[in-house]
């Protein structure tokens, strides 16, 4: 095998991978907050079984343990611990994860909002003095097999300044490392891989390219601007005489915007039909805040996620 295969090789490279690998480190205190939701409830059920999280549900104990049992989840309503709350159920489950009783938050039955407030306060919260962002991962199908891949920021912060990319890129670098890769290659995507003043994007993708060559971002590559298609794909770097280490195999994606992380995030989930998982990371504990709409299976990848992000 030459050497560049066996760098592409290099960590966890599909779901299932990562959830054995949070096997063997798990299992872990995952907080489901207003824990009366079905697809939490499935989630939290299937992360038991397969021993990656010991759930702690939160909330209405009787409303819960009544959901359970309508489910079917016998094991959960047997083995899970039960945290007695009303409306403040953030706020107990934030203290809880400050003091290191639960450590990982999962969205129950209650907005992002809701469950933030309690996370930012100054001084009851989880801040670390770090940018906290939603960092994603896709399992990418291909010529070459599966190949998890990540996408960040399509959760938290609306248009990050240049400065805030460039801690959105640590924390994905963070991430990836706890995954097994030695050194990530982060692409930094835009409409176009030309640089031009009228797209702030594609200035913002040249700065954090130098930040990187300057060594800025430790053991990672950073390159930008590219488009979607040469970031992820070989012939696409190569039809554009791209010949970038990122380009044709980022292991991970930086989004200009939200909007374009989120409509990114549901075209891989809703349109492509992939496996997906996500967690914010740069607080005390990894946060997991998956949409309603998302599967327990995709809930259970965010635990896993979890985990391996709070074993660092």
């Amino acid at each position: 095998m030459e050497p560049e295969q066996l760098q592409e090789a290099e960590g966890i490279r599909t779901f299932a991978e990562l959830r054995k690998r949070a096997r063997e480190v798990g299992p872990k205190r995952v907080g489901v907050v207003l824990a009366d939701d079905e697809v939490a409830l499935t989630a939290a059920a299937d992360a038991l079984r397969i021993g990656i999280a010991v759930p702690v549900l939160i909330g209405n104990v009787q409303g819960i343990r009544a959901r359970a049992e309508a489910l079917g989840l016998r094991e959960l309503a047997a083995m899970a611990e039960f945290v007695s709350a009303t409306e403040n159920a953030a706020e107990i489950a934030v203290k809880m994860a400050r003091e290191g009783s639960i450590d990982i938050l999962m969205k129950g039955h209650l907005r992002t909002d809701q469950l933030f407030h309690p996370v930012l306060d100054k001084e009851k919260g989880l801040r670390t003095g770090h940018l906290l962002s939603d960092m994603a991962f896709f399992e990418q199908r291909g010529e070459g097999g599966p190949r998890l891949t990540g996408l960040t920021d399509g959760g938290l912060n609306p248009a990050p300044t240049l400065g805030q990319k460039k801690q959105i890129v640590l924390n994905a670098i963070e991430m990836l490392h706890c995954l097994g890769f030695s050194r990530p290659k982060i692409a930094v995507v835009s409409a176009t891989e030309m640089v031009t003043e009228a797209m702030v994007s594609t200035m913002d993708a040249k700065a954090l390219t130098e930040m990187g060559a300057a060594g800025e971002f430790g053991e990672a590559e950073v390159f930008g601007p590219l488009a979607l298609d040469n970031a992820l794909l070989e012939w696409a770097a190569k039809a554009k005489g791209i010949s970038n280490p990122v380009a044709g195999h980022a292991d991970c994606l930086l989004v200009p915007t939200v909007e374009a992380g989120n409509l990114l995030a549901k075209s891989i989930i809703f349109l492509a039909g992939w496996e997906f998982g996500h967690a914010v990371v740069g607080a005390k504990v990894p946060i997991l805040i998956p949409s309603r709409v998302e599967s327990a299976q995709d809930k259970v990848n965010a635990m896993a996620l979890g985990v391996l992000y709070a074993s660092r």
